[in-house]
């Protein structure tokens, strides 16, 4: 099969039917699961990738965005309190070495996740609050020139 015309693109494993969000449920995209078996897409779960458990506790960025984590500004806390921000910044690193490897240019990730959100995060409070803002994996990718939309783009 040649996709030399297609551009490749990495994206979040939820979409594909994986069940490995926070809650080990998915997200199917009926799109997205059809890209990945033309083989356009490849799915990555960012948090999975950084030693992640699912089911996990949920988590939030408090004190910023994803940029600001990966600056060392912010960090990434459980619904516990447990600071998870090593393991958001090491699934990061990962998902960015996938999606070299595949010559991805592109990704279609989780809006809302604290690793996957492109537009709009959780405001770091644990009560439903939004905010503008983009999660760890989208900053990294991002700062490596690869363009980060979310599944509402579609």
């Amino acid at each position: 099969m040649d996709n030399s015309k297609e551009t490749k693109k990495i994206v979040s494993a939820c979409f594909a039917g994986i069940e490995c969000r926070y809650d080990g449920r998915a997200n199917r995209v009926t799109k997205i699961q059809e890209m990945i078996k033309k083989g356009e897409a490849i799915p990555v779960c960012p948090e999975q990738l950084g030693g992640l458990s699912t089911p996990r506790l949920p988590a939030q960025i408090v004190g910023g965005s994803g940029e600001d984590v990966l600056d060392g500004k912010a960090k990434v806390i459980d619904q516990a309190g447990n600071d998870v921000t090593e393991a958001f910044i090491r699934g990061a690193e990962q998902a960015l070495q996938m999606a070299k490897l595949t010559g991805a240019t592109e990704a279609i990730l989780k809006e809302r996740s604290p690793s996957c959100g492109s537009c709009v995060i959780y405001d770091g409070t644990f009560e439903g609050t939004k905010k503008a803002g983009q999660g760890v994996t989208t900053a990294l990718l991002k700062r490596h020139g690869i363009r980060v939309k979310s599944e509402e783009e579609l």
